[in-house]
């Protein structure tokens, strides 16, 4: 291990941690269970700029596609040169020469009609942030909650919502519902470099994340550099956003039940009082890191009793049922009537094609909803579907229409068709689970 002469490693946990093989041998892993000697990492920049690690950044990034950013180098484009761009990427960051491009702000429909920002970092960028969370993220995973879920190794938002359900079945019924105002916007740079400082000792390390941090925002009209917050939409900020929660994970976790995934999160409670103290503990720590809790949008309830209950990832839980969120259901619908609108040249059948990973998407994360609900959704689509039908025979629509539809395109017209129906699911898997 590159770092054996300045850091020896002191047992302080069996815990078995998990890294990328091309960036941690199994005796550096070694050194992420037990620590190193002083508690900070040295010499990680030249894993982050290592060939082998750059190559699997970028094959990460190519994996998860999206738009180029404000240099109009498109993924198809950077694959095309791949060897030659990695080599230039390796060289600028050895040679600490390399250069962070602006982000690109695009602004992106929220389900209540409203617009959330989004960054766009040039695929170059990406790259090297994902090298940078390579290296990372399985040095901080080791100090991270086991309460905390979103945008980790092997956790996701189904876990999360297990462990409410159970605490809730244990009476845990006291719910503190905080809501971050604009989390991602506000976090504190010079404090959030303190808490990296902490475990990194990498001075070029972090400059480069301090760059990032700092690196202009361009709308295509003008530029600014923030000044706080860490764009949503680049490849680092989930993990440095764990990282800055990490301190409330644990102050409210050594007393109360927090689950967290990202900046959502619930703290479940035996009384009134401890959901209140919990709740001033929030925000006493919220405002010594310049977080603020949405005023409408935190509250205590009593999940056994309230009738609105509360609702976390997607979910209301409310007197003991999960329902999906008002939300969620309006959500799938819209994209239910983007794709079902009537398009020259495509027919049902490549409608329906197009239809069943969101379908199919949407039940597998909903599917411990009210089974009723499954029925109107799948009832929502098939109506669509007759619609677009009978517009191309040119029928005509009125009162009564909907019955002649349904006899002259039946149920099992679409079932022939391949259509996923939610309702036949949710029969499959309770029959499974008997």
């Amino acid at each position: 291990m590159s770092e054996n002469s300045k850091q020896r490693s002191e047992p302080q946990s069996t815990t078995v941690f998990c890294g990328e093989a091309v960036v941690w041998t199994p005796r550096m892993l070694a050194a992420l269970g037990n620590g190193v000697k002083g508690g900070k990492w040295h010499s990680l920049m030249d894993k982050v700029y290592a060939p082998a690690t750059l190559d699997r950044a970028w094959r990460k990034v190519r994996v998860n596609k999206g738009a180029g950013g404000v240099d109009a180098m498109s993924i198809s484009k950077f694959e095309l040169q791949q060897t030659l761009y990695l080599q230039e990427l390796h060289d600028a960051l050895k040679q600490q020469r390399y250069h962070v491009q602006a982000v690109k702000r695009v602004m992106i429909p929220k389900a209540d009609g409203s617009e959330r920002p989004l960054g766009i970092p040039t695929v170059k960028d990406r790259i090297v942030q994902m090298a940078i969370k390579m290296v990372l993220e399985p040095i901080y995973e080791r100090d991270f909650s086991n309460d905390s879920y979103g945008f980790r190794p092997q956790r996701s938002a189904k876990d999360a919502l297990r462990e409410v359900n159970k605490q809730l079945r244990m009476g845990t019924n006291w719910v503190v519902d905080a809501d971050i105002k604009g989390y991602f916007d506000a976090i504190d740079h010079r404090l959030l470099m303190a808490m990296l400082q902490e475990k990194i000792a990498d001075q070029t390390l972090l400059s480069l994340i301090e760059t990032y941090l700092t690196q202009p925002i361009f709308d295509g009209v003008k530029a600014w550099t923030p000044i706080k917050g860490s764009p949503q939409g680049a490849v680092l900020s989930p993990l440095l956003a764990n990282i800055y929660l990490t301190g409330l994970d644990k102050r409210i976790g050594e007393q109360y039940k927090i689950i967290r995934y990202a900046d959502d999160f619930v703290i479940l409670c035996h009384s009134q009082h401890e959901a209140e103290t919990a709740l001033e503990q929030v925000r006493e720590w919220m405002a010594a890191h310049r977080l603020t809790l949405h005023p409408d949008k935190t509250q205590i309830c009593h999940e056994a009793s309230n009738e609105k209950g509360f609702d976390f990832l997607g979910y209301t839980f409310c007197q003991g049922q999960r329902y999906a969120r008002k939300k969620a259901i309006t959500g799938v619908r819209d994209k239910i009537r983007q794709h079902t609108r009537r398009q020259p040249g495509k027919s049902v059948s490549d409608i329906i094609v197009q239809l069943n990973p969101i379908l199919r998407g949407w039940f597998n994360y909903f599917k411990h909803a009210r089974r009723r609900l499954f029925k109107t959704i799948d009832g929502f689509v098939r109506r669509r579907l007759r619609s677009i039908l009978r517009k191309y025979q040119k029928k005509s629509s009125g009162t009564g229409r909907n019955h002649l539809d349904h006899n002259a395109w039946p149920n099992a017209y679409f079932a022939k068709l391949g259509l996923f129906t939610m309702h036949e699911a949710y029969v499959i898997a309770s029959e499974s689970r008997c």
